[in-house]
């Protein structure tokens, strides 16, 4: 997700001070441990639920999803949970289901949600595997200041010692956007879908369980955080939804077995922001008027629009605006 807060440096200066602050740089080794309790849902085939809402000390950061495929050589991780104490917990759940090492962790995208875990499982020799266009992501002033926000706002489950790591292979996708992989007898399919929710998604099929490992681009029953995402790139992504997989684990909510119905929630939230937002800028309404007269009930009992409906508005509002000026 990219800045557009004009004073980004001085947040960032302020929260880095924050950080420093007495209590505030425990390390992760010294917070109680945290367990998880793995998901399976297809032979081979299991995945960690995050709690619902947005991420917090009380839940630890564990509000988002990953998961993990067991081979006969090794073991394929997609994503690595919110806080260094929560990839730490990954690797002690894996390893109650398999012996076998982890070999390769695919990484959806470079949300702090997604892969502040990653030092914990590369502590195992873990490989990370992500999109090249992360690796700009990675580097922006965006990430460095929501990393100093979280050794606030998540304080002690993110700390001084919280590492952000880089992959050590960037992918490049050809033309079909697709890149196919082996590892002890299964067969994997990376899909790029960058350019929707972030600039680098990935999505990973496992063809024997015909399970989809969707990342942020499919949500189950809440609230998609959208930002300043190129909400008409996502709804593209999303018609070209694979129709094979039998479950879709998305990047938050449970596990999905009627994925082209639970499609639906995404899709129609996205159209229905692009429609009030975009009908506000042609009036040239202000962000505020138009926010307060839309008719948002539809949408309001489900988690997360509270603390994600109104960041959502106003980067569609922004982009809705760039649109019109033919600038998108």
């Amino acid at each position: 997700m990219r800045i557009y807060a004009a004073a980004a440096g001085m947040v960032t200066l302020l929260l880095l001070l924050l950080s420093l602050l007495p209590g505030r740089a425990q390390a992760a080794e010294s917070v109680p441990p945290v367990e998880l309790t793995p998901i399976q849902v297809a032979p081979q085939v299991y995945y960690f639920q995050g709690q619902a809402g947005m991420a917090s000390a009380q839940n630890k950061g564990f509000m988002s999803n990953a998961g993990f495929v067991v081979t006969r050589d090794g073991v394929v991780v997609f994503d690595a949970l919110a806080t260094p104490a929560l990839g730490a917990a990954m690797v002690r759940a894996i390893a109650r289901v398999t012996a076998q090492p982890v070999r390769r962790v695919v990484l959806s995208h470079y949300h702090a949600d997604h892969f502040y875990g990653l030092q914990a499982l590369k502590q195992q020799g873990a490989e990370i595997w992500a999109h090249g266009a992360g690796k700009a992501t990675l580097a922006s002033e965006f990430t460095q200041t929501r990393l100093a926000e979280r050794r606030v706002s998540l304080a002690p489950w993110v700390d001084g010692a919280t590492r952000l790591l880089p992959a050590d292979r960037w992918l490049e996708f050809g033309k079909d956007k697709q890149l196919k992989f082996e590892l002890g007898g299964m067969h994997f399919t990376l899909l790029d879908v960058g350019g929707a929710h972030s600039p680098e998604d990935l999505m990973l099929y496992v063809e024997e369980a015909q399970v989809l490992f969707a990342g942020d681009l499919f949500f189950t029953g809440r609230i998609p955080f959208v930002g300043d995402a190129d909400s008409k790139a996502w709804l593209q992504a999303l018609a070209r939804f694979p129709t094979g997989p039998k479950v879709v684990i998305p990047g938050h909510g449970p596990a999905s077995t009627t994925p082209q119905a639970d499609l639906a929630l995404t899709t129609s939230y996205l159209l229905y922001l692009r429609e009030q937002m975009g009908k506000a800028v042609a009036d040239m309404q202000t962000f505020d008027e138009a926010y307060q007269q839309v008719d948002w009930s539809r949408f309001a009992q489900y988690p997360a629009f509270k603390e994600a409906n109104r960041i959502n508005a106003y980067g569609s509002y922004l982009l809705l605006e760039r649109e019109s000026l033919g600038k998108q």
